[in-house]
């Protein structure tokens, strides 16, 4: 047996398999530290309240394990026991100090915040560290080197500062990265360094005393191995917690996507003038919109599946089934004309189309439906063959009446057959013009633009309309001017552009007629003009949009009255045609400019970019990329509300655009970053025009609510093609890392991506697996 010699240095050393256990349990709680910062900021409530206990109980659970078991790791030559209040005082130092550093991390950040939180992290966890230090009972004395003491408190509170930082950083992430298992190591090994750190600050020497081992516990195999399990699970359910959280809040978010889009479907289909109906791929109803149910007079439910076919009507059924089943079975768009009783038991004539909608794999999923209300028409195409039917009654009983008096009547029948001649090649050509007010319309609803419309309808006003001459005039977007934007057959008007007030049609929305003489009620528009003429105005959805001018000619100085109803059916098919354009042009611009802003939106930012690429590796030709970043944006929403955050971002969208170039396209990013696409400029002049940019910005006064908010300061990151890269990907990256070194570099100012050479471009992973 060995001579105890009191105050004898003792020799230890460390298991390095328990080292390296405690290494993991470092690692492991340092990443989930980093996952349930996310989880904590992302909350609110009492759900933020359970985040935030659960994960300072499970971090501090591990962050305690890993420490004690660093302790466990001790070798020395003399039996060291544990005293067990003094350990689950050190635990509950341990999540004490976890819980702070979640809520520092998780709220608002700034330099006191993050100050205040590593210091008291810091102190805990070192606390922690020599409270742990303190429960060991064995048969010597614990000395401490103050300076190692020191350095290690001092470690302890830079790793909690960077904990923090890393934290903050990190805590967007919602998904299992590179960066944050890297962030993860670093955190874990740092705090790995505080702990042998501290145990290096101590040295025991022997003692004679005699060890007191009431609640104290051994340092056995199995407490190591029940601490590690026990801490790893509690560990392992925080991160499977913040991942079944995150999963379900995607989840949820998917579905209210789907709901969104659905509203809006349910929106567009009410805010359409006619009835819209929708069927699945096997031709069942399943939706309808309100004027449908309301014409009708059924339920919703009435109309779903088969229940429309009850309001059909039943001479029409059996071919409109027909059809659709023709339809259904070849996917080839459905259309047909047939009676659809009304709520109050009469019937309607309807044009109903329906188209199928595909997925990309070409099968029909959708059938998407119209009812088209044609009662008017064919009222009128019924009165023109009651006209024919009674004019041709008419002159077979002044032909028998001819018959009887032929000698005596002779001359009177040819007059009568010349009449009837004449009345023929009139209503033929009624007819024809009819047909071809007809096919005008079918083309205006192939129109994709105002000025295709405008176009197709002075080409047929002359074929319709062949012996008057008119013109065309429609309101400004101020509505303040009427603009005359076409006209046929040499029609001349005094003014190219008038006032509302000159035009009485527009001033009552009623056709205006003005004979040739009579000066009671005329058109200041019109006020050189000798000949008769009829304004109608151009109404869609109560909206006037500009009137149609017809006017008489010397060699037909009158205009016929039976010609009102063509003339009205196409001012009313013109405006009709241009409300659907204006309906989807205002549908293209929401879909690609940004509502705050007006700016193109990210959508439209992928889709010019992927094809400016394209142009220019074609003309062999450099295109730049901007991607600007609004410095201390936060402060401006925390400062002023967000109402004034709101006015920077659109003052900032307003100034980059007037900066530029008009065939450059300036986009908004997300939040307060800007990207900005430079066609044909080199790296040199993208980076330039970054510069102006940023001078421009800085010197912009922005004004809300009648106070200064000061100036606005930007960050520029600035990237080529094809300096650095062929892609839209690898553009937007180089860019953003511009960005972010010119954040890091203190904000307001522009910085040039850097070009990589083929050594500086080998991955990080492959220079660690090659030794490099």
């Amino acid at each position: 047996m060995d001579t105890i010699v009191p105050d004898a240095l003792i020799r230890t050393g460390f298991d390095p398999r328990l080292v390296l256990l405690s290494a993991v349990l470092a690692v492991v709680a340092a990443y989930a530290a980093l996952d349930l910062v996310g989880r904590v900021a992302s909350a609110s409530g009492r759900i933020k309240a359970f985040w935030l206990c659960g994960g300072a109980a499970s971090m501090g659970v591990g962050i305690w394990s890993m420490h004690y078991v660093g302790m466990l790791a001790l070798n020395a030559p003399i039996p060291i026991f544990y005293y067990t209040p003094t350990v689950l005082l050190s635990l509950l130092i341990a999540i004490g100090a976890s819980g702070v550093a979640l809520f520092v991390a998780a709220g608002p950040q700034s330099l006191w915040t993050e100050g205040l939180g590593s210091i008291v992290m810091g102190g805990g966890i070192a606390a922690m560290h020599y409270v742990g230090m303190a429960a060991m009972r064995c048969a010597a004395t614990v000395i401490y080197d103050a300076r190692i003491l020191a350095l290690s408190i001092a470690i302890a509170i830079a790793v909690s500062y960077a904990a923090l930082k890393l934290a903050c950083r990190l805590r967007a992430d919602k998904k299992t990265s590179a960066r944050k298992l890297f962030s993860a190591a670093v955190m874990g090994s740092a705090i790995l360094l505080m702990h042998y750190t501290g145990m290096w600050a101590a040295s025991f020497r022997r003692a004679a005393e005699t060890i007191e081992l009431h609640h104290t516990t051994s340092n056995s195999m199995v407490g190591v191995a029940a601490i590690s399990m026990g801490s790893l699970f509690v560990l392992s359910l925080a991160i499977g917690s913040s991942f079944l959280d995150r999963f379900v809040e995607a989840q949820k978010g998917t579905l209210d996507s789907a709901r969104e889009r659905e509203l809006l479907f349910q929106t567009m289909a009410e805010a359409i003038p006619e009835m819209i109906w929708t069927a699945d791929s096997r031709g069942a109803v399943d939706y309808s919109n309100r004027k449908l149910i309301d014409y009708s007079g059924l339920t919703n439910v009435g109309l779903l599946g088969a229940g429309w076919k009850s309001i059909i009507h039943p001479d029409d059924l059996t071919l409109c089934l027909d059809k659709w089943q023709n339809a259904l079975g070849s996917g080839q768009p459905y259309e047909m004309e047939f009676r659809i009783r009304a709520h109050d038991a009469s019937y309607r004539w309807f044009l109903v189309r329906a188209n199928p909608i595909r997925s990309t794999a070409g099968t029909i999923v959708k059938w998407f439906g119209s009812c088209t209300d044609i009662e008017s028409q064919k009222q009128n195409q019924q009165v023109l063959e009651e006209e024919i039917l009674k004019r041709t009654t008419e002159l077979a009983q002044l032909n028998t009446q001819l018959q009887d008096e032929m000698i005596e009547r002779d001359f009177a029948r040819k007059q009568l057959d010349r009449q009837h001649e004449d009345m023929m090649e009139h209503l033929q050509e009624r007819s024809q013009r009819a047909t071809m007010l007809a096919k005008m319309g079918e083309l205006l609803q192939s129109c994709i633009g105002k000025d295709e419309v405008i176009a197709a309808a002075l080409g047929y006003a002359p074929k319709i309309f062949p012996s008057v001459r008119g013109a065309i005039a429609l309101m400004n977007a101020q509505r303040s001017l009427a603009e005359v934007i076409g006209s046929w057959s040499y029609c001349q008007l005094d003014a190219t552009d008038f006032e509302p007030t000159a035009c009485w049609a527009l001033r009552t929305g009623q056709p205006h007629l003005v004979v040739a003489g009579d000066s009671t009620a005329t058109c200041a528009h019109a006020s050189g003009v000798r000949h008769t003429y009829l304004c109608i105005p151009i109404l869609a959805q109560g909206e006037t949009m500009g009137i149609v001018h017809f006017q008489a000619t010397d060699e037909a100085p009158q205009l016929e009255p039976s010609e009102v109803s063509l003339k009205n059916t196409f001012a009313g098919q013109l405006g009709l045609s241009i409300a659907n354009i204006r309906l989807r042009e205002a549908l293209r611009t929401q879909s690609v400019r940004d509502a705050l802003t007006g700016l193109y939106n990210r959508r439209y930012l992928d889709e010019i970019l992927d094809r400016e690429l394209r142009r220019a590796g074609r003309a062999g030709q450099s295109l730049g990329v901007l991607i600007v970043d609004l410095d201390h944006f936060k402060s401006f929403n925390d400062t002023y509300g967000h109402d004034a955050g709101d006015t920077v971002l659109r003052e900032a969208g307003a100034a980059l655009t007037r900066g530029v170039r008009a065939e450059d396209f300036v986009c908004r990013f997300g939040g307060e970053e800007f990207v900005i696409v430079l066609p044909t400029a080199t790296l040199k002049n993208s980076s330039a025009r970054a510069e102006r940019l940023r001078s421009l910005l800085k010197n912009l006064s922005i004004m809300h609510q009648g106070r200064s908010l000061g100036t606005v300061t930007i960050s520029v990151g600035v990237a080529g093609f094809p300096e650095h890269g062929a892609s839209a990907k690898d553009l937007l990256a180089a860019a953003d890392k511009a960005l972010y070194e010119a954040k890091r570099g203190g904000r307001d100012r522009v910085v040039t991506a850097s070009v990589q050479s083929e050594e500086d471009s080998v991955p990080a992973s492959a220079q660690m697996a090659t030794g490099l």
